[in-house]
């Protein structure tokens, strides 16, 4: 099993960037998969998930309104379309299959991560 988060990068507030997170050793529709951050100095938080099946989609509130996540099963990969950035959104972005049932937004219910991705906001 891996997933492999790539998309980072620098992106000035008010804009955008996509996130991928590429997974192989399962499919999509058997598992759901999140993405946190963790910004320096914090503790690792759930931004998104998208649920296996028909999969369901949730979103933190800091985020709500400005990311979507979405899946494409046939290529195995999830994305993070991320908008109208703040430099609150500076942080290493992760993606991860969940393994326990419970709140998709709730890191210790995940066990398979991937690397992160650096995403810094500034102007």
């Amino acid at each position: 099993v891996q997933l492999q988060a790539s998309g980072g990068g620098l992106a000035q507030p008010g804009g955008s960037l996509r996130l991928s997170c590429s997974v192989s050793g399962f499919t999509l529709d058997e598992y759901p998969v999140g993405w946190f951050r963790q910004a320096s100095g914090k503790e690792r938080e759930g931004v998104a998930c998208v649920g296996y099946g028909g999969g369901d989609t949730y979103y933190a509130a800091s985020v709500k309104g400005r990311f979507t996540i979405s899946r494409d099963n046939a290529k195995n990969t999830v994305y993070l379309q991320m908008s109208n950035l703040n430099t609150e959104d500076t942080a290493i972005y992760y993606c991860a299959r969940q393994e326990l049932h419970g709140d998709c937004l709730f890191p210790p219910l995940y066990k398979m991560w991937g690397q992160g991705t650096q995403v810094t906001v500034s102007s």
